[in-house]
């Protein structure tokens, strides 16, 4: 379960990541899709270590939780604006439902900090990921346009 858990978190977020950025016009946009990028990089080096497709590296992977931890104070502000752009896979209820977004970011943030120190071998590593993975999710299942 955990590992097809990793596998479908892997999947949805390389495939996402490779068209994101073409052709988006609104520069905050543009600015929202960079930063949720660079979570998602974290995220990516996290599960590929998981999955045994890199090297094991504890120290690196923890690194990679606390960045998540640090950036996701960033998403509320980034999102407070209701930008649109025909590129963007952000759904309206993100500011029909402000407070609930910006309590999901806040989840992501707690489950990064507490997930990073307890990442000490794979095993640790993969239920690390899974439960920040799963805090992506939640949002993502809400908020985020699923087939764009």
């Amino acid at each position: 379960m955990l590992k097809r858990s990793l596998a479908t978190a892997a999947l949805a977020l390389a495939a996402t990541a490779v068209f994101a950025h073409q052709g988006v016009q609104n520069p905050a946009v543009m600015a929202r899709m960079h930063s949720m990028m660079g979570l998602d990089k974290d995220l990516k080096l996290m599960i590929s270590m998981a999955k045994g497709e890199i090297a094991m590296d504890a120290s690196a992977a923890q690194a990679a939780a606390l960045r998540i931890q640090r950036g996701t104070p960033q998403i509320s502000p980034l999102f407070q604006a209701p930008e649109t752009d025909p590129k963007s896979e952000a759904l309206p209820a993100i500011w029909d439902e402000f407070d609930t977004f910006t309590a999901l970011a806040r989840d992501l943030e707690k489950a990064a900090a507490k997930a990073a120190p307890t990442i000490q071998d794979r095993p640790t590593l993969a239920q690390a990921t899974a439960y920040i993975g799963g805090a992506c999710r939640a949002c993502h299942k809400r908020y985020r346009q699923q087939n764009k």
